[in-house]
């Protein structure tokens, strides 16, 4: 048949994509077998001749491992995605365009008509009474969207949290490896030095990239996995073969009767099990739901399983309890092989530690997008492969407080302690929003949203309850730097949010710009003055202060709007909103530049070429029909880049021909010294008339006379009559976020020459 290769074909992606994704993915999940026994059994619980607490222990492992990342995420979550993406702000966003609720301040209709926003089939009536009474609920009281953005906040954070908790653990626990080759003294020395030089290393190979080590994460993680899985299989048949019977959920039962309070309390190192199992749905977008169930159904499931029952089995023949380390991972290794899995070990740990920063610089890429974090500088590691980004300030600032975590706890059982309390709250998150994207997206019933909820928020419940029990065992850790984040975040999404009001308040009214006339009341010179705004409609206030103090301005003169929107990535076609602002004598435009959270924003230089070309294009085709309305009458046409419309304006340079084409409109030669022209080139149909030839020409030669960016500094304060805290919150908190933050990303290698600074005070 015709469709055999075509399938095997795409059989053969997903087996390359599910390859990739073990190294990406799994590290994480995958080295937890070094810490989980451990942690379970450190001081609360204690491993007696019967073998209860064993066999219960490993019951636990078993079926939490079964539920939450094989049933949870494999078979609902992974579902889903928002167009491919996936993560905690991933499902705030789908279901701010489901509920029509935007974090953003600068939201617009028009945004609804992109193709991404399509694509998932939203609808705005849901099939049951309830759904769409708590749609209508959520949409109409703030302090619901409020609380549903700090839920997002708050998992967010975690997730960064895990960041800093994840290479600590993993790392250290690898290294501890090395207390059965030495005296406990010497081991005391050299552990923590140790950990502290891989972490160093480790976050100083951040730069490079992950695309130039990548090809090694795979073949790592694969040896891991098969070298536990292998032992695993050995301790079995070695020392019990029937350690399978402890699979049953009856031992669970026996486990807490027996050890009852400090059992309890023990699932806080059980539930280690799991950590790394968010990865599954944070990083969808970098592989595909069909890849990553693949590898996690039948290569990282079996083998944790098979790891985790070969050391119950070897430590059911083995009660002697001389030093702590004697119910850890290595004790159950054959000593013959014993340097060469810590090798091994060391490598799989910083794969897996690989994996939770670059998740962690991605969703701070997310949240800056979605306006819940400061700007700040990004590097894109790779020209080739999507996502891969460096952040210098987090990348430092996670290897000091990892190193801090380190050298502060110096053993995993506090580090246990903390990462299990962010890795079991970023899963309660997900299980709210999952319980609200089944309701509000999927447009199922209520109650089969209750049940998902009701059954795996229980079982997170319980480990999050035991989990908080340790709080000053080392469970502090996270939810301070959730704490910190969230203030962060929060602070700068108000302060955004309060800036943005003033300006929408203090727009300049267009009948102010019609009395002035086509001069607007000064000269106009020859180039194009670049206004940067948040605003999406009207005239920004800074632009009265220009044309009231400057003696001359810009002949052409266009409003740049650079926001982002609630989805993953604006297709190349649907980049730019351009309209006019007053007559078309008056040369005024706007330009709005839409990009998804994921996006990658283009250098400068072609950003520049883009923004000439979708004007030029704008002027080309202004046809009612391809006109947008906009909310306040405004009318926007969606052009696309010059290099995603073959069809349309596009900008060629030459050597110097003095003939005019008749599918060209060239730009007038500068006398004082020879140079190449640059020259629109315009489709020959359909035809444009001599106006819009005109308008075109005086664009070209605005643009060869050089470009002005025109950057506003806003000093926020807080008015009179404000509380205390909201006093704080702008005055200092806000205030001191945006000195720090980073330019808008256009605007860093413009020369000072071409840059004119306005301050403006915002009184919110």
């Amino acid at each position: 048949m015709d469709f055999g290769p075509n399938k095997r074909e795409s059989w053969k992606n997903v087996l390359t994509l599910a390859y990739q994704s073990l190294g990406v993915v799994y590290g994480d999940l995958s080295t937890s077998p070094l810490y989980v026994y451990k942690s379970a059994f450190a001081e609360d619980i204690h491993h007696s001749e019967t073998n209860e607490e064993i066999y219960g222990v490993l019951s636990f492992v078993f079926w939490t491992l079964t539920l939450m990342p094989l049933l949870k995420y494999v078979f609902i979550v992974l579902k889903a995605d928002d167009n491919g993406e996936g993560g905690t702000f991933a499902l705030y966003s789908l279901l701010c365009r489901h509920a029509r609720l935007c974090s953003l301040p600068n939201c617009q209709l028009a945004d609804e008509e992109l193709s991404e926003y399509q694509k998932d089939g939203i609808s705005s009536i849901s099939k049951s009474f309830l759904g769409s009474r708590l749609k209508s609920t959520l949409e109409k009281h703030k302090l619901l969207q409020r609380l549903l953005l700090v839920l997002a906040l708050i998992g967010t954070c975690m997730v960064i949290g895990d960041g800093v908790l994840t290479p600590a653990i993993s790392v250290f626990s690898a290294v501890s490896g090395l207390e059965l080759s030495m005296s406990k003294e010497q081991h005391r020395y050299v552990e923590v030095p140790a950990a502290c030089a891989i972490l160093v290393f480790l976050f100083a190979l951040q730069h490079y990239g992950t695309n130039r080590v990548g090809f090694l994460f795979a073949p790592v993680v694969i040896t891991w996995l098969l070298c536990i899985s292998a032992i695993g299989v050995y301790n079995i048949c070695e020392w019990n073969p029937h350690v399978y019977q402890a699979l049953s959920p009856y031992y669970m039962y026996k486990f807490l009767k027996k050890t009852q309070k400090k059992g309890w309390m023990s699932l806080g190192g059980i539930l280690l099990c799991i950590t790394g199992s968010e990865a599954m749905f944070a990083d969808l977008g970098h592989f595909s739901q069909l890849s990553i169930k693949v590898a996690f159904t039948f290569v990282v499931y079996p083998s944790l399983i098979l790891a985790y029952m070969g050391q119950a089995a070897y430590l059911s023949k083995h009660h002697i309890n001389e030093t702590d380390y004697r119910i850890g991972f290595y004790v159950s290794v054959p000593e013959k092989i014993r340097w060469p899995v810590l090798v091994i070990a060391i490598l799989a740990a910083v794969v897996g530690s690989q994996s939770i920063i670059t998740g962690t610089f991605s969703i701070i890429k997310q949240c800056s997008a979605l306006g819940c974090f400061p700007k700040i500088k990004i590097i894109h590691t790779s020209s080739k492969i999507h996502g891969q980004i460096y952040i210098p300030q987090i990348n430092w600032t996670l290897m000091l407080l990892c190193l801090a975590v380190t050298i502060g706890f110096r053993d995993t059982k506090r580090m246990g302690n903390a990462s299990g309390l962010a890795v079991i709250t970023v899963m309660l998150v997900t299980t709210c929003l999952m319980s609200l994207v089944i309701v509000l997206c999927w447009h199922k019933s209520v109650l089969l949203a209750v049940f998902f909820l009701f059954f795996f928020g229980s079982i997170e419940a319980l480990y999050f309850s035991a989990s908080l029990m340790k709080f000053l065992e080392g469970a502090w850790v996270p939810i301070a730097l959730a704490l910190i984040f969230s203030v962060i975040m929060y602070v700068w999404h108000y302060g955004t949010l309060k800036k943005y009001e003033f300006d929408v308040q203090n727009k300049v009214s267009i009948n102010w710009l019609l009395a002035l006339g086509p001069t607007l009341g000064i000269v106009r010179v020859r180039g194009i003055g670049l206004i940067h705004t948040e605003l999406v409609s009207g005239i920004p206030a800074i632009f009265s202060h220009f044309v009231t103090n400057l003696l001359a301005f810009h002949q052409v003169v266009v409003f740049l709007c650079i926001k982002s929107v609630p989805v993953p990535h604006v297709s190349p076609g649907e980049r730019f909103l351009v309209g006019r602002v007053g007559p078309k004598g008056y040369r005024l435009y706007r330009c709005i530049a839409r990009y998804g959270y994921r996006d990658i924003h283009k250098d400068d230089i072609e950003f520049e070429k883009d923004l000439a070309c979708s004007i030029a294009e704008f002027i080309r085709s202004e046809r009612p029909e391809h006109i947008t309305r906009m909310e306040n009458d405004e009318k926007m046409t969606v052009i696309g880049t010059s290099s995603s419309n073959s069809q349309g304006v596009s900008i060629c340079a030459d050597g110097g021909d003095d003939h005019e084409d008749s599918s060209e409109i060239v730009s007038a030669k500068s006398p004082e010294k020879p140079r190449k022209r640059v020259r629109f080139v315009v489709p020959e149909s359909p035809r444009i008339d001599s106006e819009a030839r005109e308008e075109l020409r005086e664009l070209m030669e605005a643009r060869e006379s050089g470009m002005a960016f025109i950057l506003g500094h806003s000093y926020v304060r807080a008015k009179k009559g404000s509380n205390l805290m909201k006093r704080i919150v702008i005055n200092y908190g806000y205030d001191f976020l945006r000195r720090n933050s980073r330019e808008p990303t256009y605007a860093l290698s413009i020369p000072h020459a071409s840059t004119l600074e306005v301050g403006m005070v915002y009184l919110v």
